[in-house]
């Protein structure tokens, strides 16, 4: 049986770190990190992220500024909006919650923030620098940072290993591949054009999922010994639960777990460890200016 990765244990533990290290910058330096989150348009997952992503900030002492922005909000408007949040002393990280109205360019606005507070790591610049060897990207996005910390921190090596990422997306499969790659894994990404997946899959000495299918990969599609982490966060019709639904990973867990040596578990794998890289990013760049 596998070994179960606590994500949410070791959330709570790089916290608690930050709040410590967050008290530290002021005592010595008369610093407090800030960041500034835009909310643009009344979607209710959205505002839930955002407004859990402050209260985070709160409770390791980090300062927030919430801009919550109508939905008619024009791009200049929020152009303008990022001038200022980028030029704010007091304002260290940037995060804009995705994604934008349709009407909306996400790409520019995402490239109008400025590296050193691109926290969320979603410039187009930080994205390309993950894949330039001898480069080190100012910040990688959250949720990928996250795998290599779960990784890490759970004592798995890297280097050497076969790594299958399945998905390509922007957010998650391209900058966790490159990370891994940067850290000396033989790394294969699958993506829906992949014909035998299966026969791939099987070739991993660590597995992660990121492809948005409910219980996409089972047992037989692992072999033994591989570590499994599950990125997936799909909800499925579950008639014994009191919400009529339950959210399961891309991962089907009760296979899989008895064939991996470790694997992340949904939720409570790698959903804490986004918000609390967000928060280690925004310490991170709040300590780089005082250090300039």
């Amino acid at each position: 049986m596998a070994k179960i990765i606590d994500g949410a244990a070791i959330a709570a533990t790089i916290r608690a770190e930050i709040k410590e290290a967050v008290a530290r910058l002021k005592a010595e330096h008369g610093v407090t990190p800030g960041l500034a989150t835009v909310l643009v348009g009344d979607d209710p997952a959205s505002a839930t992220y955002v407004r859990n992503k402050r209260k985070a900030c709160s409770e390791v002492g980090i300062a927030s500024f919430g801009y919550e922005l109508s939905a008619s909000t024009t791009q200049d408007e929020l152009m303008h909006l990022m001038q200022d949040l980028g030029a704010r002393e007091d304002v260290h990280g940037i995060l804009v919650q995705l994604p934008l109205p349709a009407h909306l360019d996400e790409q520019v606005v995402l490239a109008a923030v400025p590296l050193h507070k691109d926290v969320d790591g979603f410039s187009p610049v930080n994205l390309g620098l993950l894949g330039v060897k001898g480069r080190q990207a100012p910040f990688a996005p959250c949720t990928p940072q996250g795998c290599i910390e779960l990784l890490d921190r759970s004592d798995i090596r890297i280097a050497g290993r076969r790594a299958v990422v399945l998905g390509r997306s922007t957010i998650v499969g391209l900058p966790v591949a490159l990370m891994l790659l940067a850290r000396d894994a033989t790394v294969t990404i699958c993506h829906s054009r992949t014909p035998n997946i299966a026969s791939i899959t099987r070739t991993a000495d660590i597995l992660v999922a990121a492809i948005g299918k409910p219980r996409f990969i089972t047992g037989d599609m692992v072999k033994a010994g591989v570590v499994v982490i599950d990125v997936g966060i799909n909800r499925v019709p579950d008639a014994s639960n009191p919400r009529g639904s339950r959210l399961v990973g891309d991962v089907d867990f009760d296979e899989v777990s008895e064939e991996a040596s470790a694997i992340t578990p949904v939720p409570g794998g790698v959903g804490p460890m986004t918000i609390a890289m967000l928060l280690k990013n925004t310490l991170i760049a709040a300590q780089r200016r005082v250090v300039g």
